[in-house]
């Protein structure tokens, strides 16, 4: 599969999309999941409680969000993938990083989590055929791809990372 296609996505994910290099997912995988994995074990212990302003989250909470909307686009991914014929939920990420408990867990334990939750979605993508890949579905009323979909999966991550060292300073 070759980079989605704008047909294939909202506007909304080209920051994201854009944020990527490769032309298919294995390529992005090669270009980034090391990255994206070893990112967050640079990051202080110190730091982890940390937020650049007031009513901004931690970057505890902002690692949490990653791993909480990797979760969700891979399972969006399956549902268009297996055919699900009603549109997939939306949801609020600042519902969910109020309602997540990301302030009293470990960071080694989250990265742990998210290191198999990357090689999970790699592993997913890896048993999409071509022709699965193609498919869309919808989210709300937007239409979306299982291509996109993969790449905006590791865009998100980027941006997250983007976001740490300008705002965050790790």
């Amino acid at each position: 599969m070759s980079r989605p296609k704008q047909e294939e996505y909202t506007s909304f994910f080209n920051n994201y999309i854009n944020l990527t290099t490769g032309n298919n997912y294995n390529e992005l995988i090669k270009n980034h999941d090391e990255i994206i994995c070893d990112f967050w074990t640079k990051i202080p212990f110190e730091k982890w409680m940390y937020s650049y302003a007031d009513h901004k989250w931690s970057i505890k909470q902002l690692f949490q969000h990653v791993i909480d909307t990797e979760r969700i686009l891979a399972f969006r991914a399956l549902s268009i993938a297996r055919k699900e014929p009603h549109p997939l939920m939306s949801f609020n990420e600042n519902e969910y990083a109020k309602n997540g408990d990301a302030k009293n867990r470990d960071p080694l334990s989250m990265i742990n989590e998210f290191r198999f939750l990357r090689k999970s979605t790699n592993h997913l993508y890896d048993s999409f055929n071509n022709k699965e890949k193609i498919l869309t579905g919808k989210v709300v009323d937007k239409i979306i791809s299982v291509n996109a979909l993969g790449f905006i999966i590791i865009g998100h991550s980027l941006h997250h990372i983007n976001v740490c060292k300008k705002h965050y300073g790790v």
